[in-house]
């Protein structure tokens, strides 16, 4: 049996119970060697055999899972965050399916979750943005027309973007191309949850030069919209005028929803 874990955002006790609980009792474990958390390796049982995905093709990681699962041991296959974002699952999925070996998913919390926490900033904030674009830029992978990031850049929705650090002016100039203003809130974040972790507030404009002075490269998400400004409106599910199915209203407590300030968001020039 092979089980797709994901091994969470950076830091080791982000991995979930049900992930760590499969890794310990794993007999071969494959990870993404240039991206987890290696720590996360001294978790599993003596004489447990690892592989080190960075340096394997596809066939060869196949190879190792049929080998494992001919001799009845349990392969865990770690991937950083969650599998399922950016994570070439799909292609050992099926590749198992071909060779018959049954698995199973342990989703896990990717970065994205993880930046969001570490900048104490919500995705979804009403009047503001109710739709999270997850993305990337295109690389040797290529991304479709369709969903060009000057496409996307229409709805001003709140976006993240995966595996574009080194590539902040094609973001910046595409984005503000297709819509959004210079001016818009943006972040930086590098090696999420990890000990040099870095997250730099900043507008969209300024994320070559941000990303520049930080020595930025790569492992880094980008995020931009609104939601990492002040302004929002306050939740109607918690609004005391408003009745749920657990509470009744009370008209006279009616909260005015237009232009709550966020105390909690730091500056354009915050660096952590």
């Amino acid at each position: 049996m092979v089980y797709f874990v994901g091994a969470g955002s950076g830091a080791p006790d982000l991995i979930t119970v049900r992930g760590l609980r499969l890794l310990r009792a794993a007999d071969v474990v494959i990870y993404a060697g240039s991206l987890i958390n290696h720590e996360l390796l001294k978790e599993t049982k003596p004489g447990c055999v690892f592989h080190d995905s960075a340096k394997m093709t596809l066939e060869e990681v196949l190879d190792v899972m049929q080998a494992a699962d001919s001799k009845r041991l349990m392969t865990v296959r770690l991937h950083t965050g969650d599998p399922s974002l950016y994570g070439a699952v799909r292609e050992q999925m099926d590749g198992l399916r071909e060779r018959n070996i049954g698995f199973e998913i342990c989703p896990g919390v990717s970065s994205f979750q993880g930046a969001a926490a570490d900048l104490q900033c919500e995705f979804t904030l009403p009047g503001v943005s109710q739709t999270l674009i997850i993305t990337r830029c295109p690389g040797r992978t290529p991304v479709p027309e369709k969903e060009s990031l000057k496409s996307l850049a229409a709805h001003r929705a709140s976006m993240c973007l995966f595996l574009s650090a080194g590539k902040e002016q094609e973001v910046a100039s595409d984005l503000i191309a297709g819509g959004f203003a210079p001016d818009t809130p943006a972040a930086i974040a590098y090696h999420v949850g990890f000990p040099d972790e870095k997250l730099i507030r900043c507008e969209l404009s300024q994320l070559p030069q941000r990303a520049e002075e930080a020595g930025i490269t790569k492992t880094a998400l980008l995020f931009v919209g609104d939601f990492l400004g002040d302004t929002y409106e306050r939740s109607k599910l918690y609004d005391p005028g408003f009745s749920t199915g657990y509470r009744k209203a009370d008209p006279a407590d009616h909260v005015h929803q237009a232009g709550c300030k966020g105390g909690g968001a730091a500056s354009a020039d915050a660096e952590k």
